[in-house]
């Protein structure tokens, strides 16, 4: 697996670490930042063991202080809160092991509640491009760190938006992965139920990387999932996805509308009604989600409610007069809303929409502590609660130099074909990381055809962007590259479908296609849906032989020979009697 890290001297990194927090000069960045002396100390033993194949050797990174590190106080930016984990929390220790560089804990607003970070008695960090706009939240400090050069990446948490909105204001990327992918003990609930880690980085492969290193099926963890298939193996992206975009965007200031117009004219673009989405995501803090905050700190709410910021107050005091009965309501609109996304990623690669609507200034918050940090949440919060993947990327500034993001958002499970898509849009539309000079790192690619894949070689509506492929990507597969056959075959057209017919040399054409790499354990599943005369078999392509989808040659007898197009995506653009619905 391919590598998104530069190897680096551990002693450089904390080096570079240390001077870099010096110059950004930010105490409220920090709850718990080491000594100068042990991060040395530690960058020493690094490098004194040398790389070990370790993928993260020598990365400085942060974590948010809801997360425990052994050795650590952790607060949840409450110090009447505060304890001494005797343990790591798994995560972490799964980072530390890859052989990352700890750098210290990192403000938040308290208990994760809140999309501003201004709701901190540490200070509120400094967004790295406006002091008086908001840093976002809740891991204002996570973000600031990473967009401020600090580390090289960061854990937040996110349950609704809190590792997504501060990414956008701090010009970095934000993974939330999908939910149970990232052991959650250790850390300090929010609603335990739909929250996540999260990944702050520099480029959407380097936070792949970490997601590679951090996730983990933990038995201990009642919300842990095994993952269905690999689904952080980097896929190429593909030139025909479809993506779907909001026909309405409601709250978004000039700079978000212009910046999200610019991100979707690089995609073939599917206009999509989002009104299901933007009312469950009113649900989060109307709902019964807020009691399950208020159940997750509800002894320490009672006993010490003056330690509370009054704006955490007021939110998790909320929590204690939800009714169960509308619990089950709220409920069964989600359990509808889940079913709509299933339905829009059965037709599309992806759903793209503004990180944050705007980004208020802290005079904003200020005047209004509830009103504007909602208003953030608009495109955030449906997310967790649909069990969808996200990751958010930069989209360019506006006029005032503050930077816009936006997110790409699919299915659990689908981070792979995100990456891709969300990489696209960062790379075409910004290219320097967080608040420095410093270009993007360069682009790894796509990761290598693992030991448990067998690559497929697609022809037809199997393709990306056509009406089949969601039966591929369902089942784990991942885009690799577009290919063709040698010049020894004919294409026929079956109705809807393709038939592949080999031929002797002189006969026959190169057929246009794209190869996909499927688990091989899935490849039966996909076989059983090929009716006949349709099957698998070998397919030589120009690159070598590879398995693909062939037709008997008795099926083709009185179909037409669609062969001169050189491909089924250009019959179906030059065809006017043929259909894919």
């Amino acid at each position: 697996m391919t590598s998104a890290f530069a190897t680096t001297s551990p002693l450089r990194a904390a080096e570079a670490a240390l001077a870099a927090d010096t110059a950004h000069n930010d105490p409220a960045v920090w709850i718990t930042r080491l000594p100068d002396a042990a991060i040395l100390e530690a960058a020493l033993a690094l490098e004194a063991e040398g790389p070990r194949g370790r993928p993260l050797w020598g990365t400085s990174f942060a974590v948010k202080d809801n997360i425990d590190i052994a050795g650590l106080p952790t607060t949840a930016a409450c110090p009447g809160f505060r304890y001494e984990p005797s343990s790591t929390a798994p995560v972490v220790q799964r980072l530390l092991d890859a052989g990352a560089l700890l750098v210290g804990k990192t403000n938040l607003d308290q208990f994760a509640t809140g999309l501003a970070g201004v709701r901190s008695p540490y200070g509120v960090p400094r967004n790295v491009f406006d002091p008086s706009r908001v840093p976002g939240g809740s891991s204002s400090g996570s973000a600031c760190a990473v967009a401020a050069g600090i580390v090289t990446f960061a854990l937040g948490t996110d349950t609704a938006g809190s590792g997504r909105v501060p990414a956008a204001f701090g010009n970095v990327v934000g993974l939330k992965p999908t939910i149970g992918s990232f052991s959650g003990r250790g850390i300090v609930p929010a609603c335990r139920s739909i929250e996540t880690v999260s990944v702050f980085a520099r480029s959407v492969d380097e936070a792949l990387a970490v997601a590679r290193a951090a996730a983990s099926y933990d038995d201990a963890d009642p919300y842990s999932r095994a993952a269905p298939f690999a689904h952080l193996r980097r896929g190429e992206d593909p030139a025909h996805a479809r993506i779907a975009v909001a026909d309405t965007l409601p709250e978004c200031d000039a700079p978000m509308l212009a910046a999200y117009a610019r991100a979707a004219s690089l995609f073939d673009t599917v206009p999509s009604d989002i009104a299901a989405f933007l009312e469950i995501a009113r649900l989060l803090y109307d709902g019964p989600w807020v009691a399950e905050r208020s159940a997750a700190l509800r002894g320490f709410i009672a006993a010490n409610p003056d330690a509370l910021h009054p704006a955490t107050r007021t939110i998790l005091e909320a929590g204690f007069s939800r009714l169960s009965i509308d619990a089950f309501d709220a409920f069964h609109r989600l359990a509808a809303c889940r079913r709509f996304a299933a339905r829009l990623f059965r037709s599309v690669d992806a759903l793209l929409l503004p990180t944050a609507p705007f980004c208020p200034s802290l005079d904003e918050l200020a005047a209004d502590p509830i009103g504007p940090n909602s208003r953030l949440g608009t495109f955030t919060n449906f997310v967790n609660l649909c069990d969808l993947a996200a990751i958010a990327v930069p989209a360019g500034f506006g006029s005032d130099g503050v930077p816009v993001g936006v997110t790409l958002i699919g299915p659990a499970w689908s981070e792979s074909r995100l990456a891709g898509l969300s990489d696209r849009v960062h790379r075409g539309l910004v290219r320097t990381i967080g608040a420095s000079d410093q270009p993007l790192p360069p682009r790894p690619g796509p990761d290598a055809i693992g030991p448990d894949e067998t690559p497929l070689f697609c022809l037809g509506a199997h393709m990306s962007g056509l009406p089949l492929n969601h039966e591929i990507r369902a089942l784990g597969g991942r885009f690799v590259r577009a290919a063709e056959t040698t010049a020894e075959y004919r294409l026929y057209a079956l109705g809807r479908r393709p038939g592949l017919v080999r031929v002797d040399p002189g006969d026959g054409a190169s057929i246009a296609g794209e190869v996909w790499a499927l688990p091989t354990a899935a490849i039966g599943a996909l076989l059983a849906r090929v009716p006949p005369p349709l099957s698998f078999g070998t397919v030589q392509l120009a690159d070598g032989p590879c398995l693909g989808f062939l037709a008997e040659a008795f099926a083709v007898a009185d179909a037409p020979d669609v062969s001169r197009y050189g491909g089924w995506r250009c019959w179906l653009d030059a065809s006017t009697s043929v259909t894919v619905d």
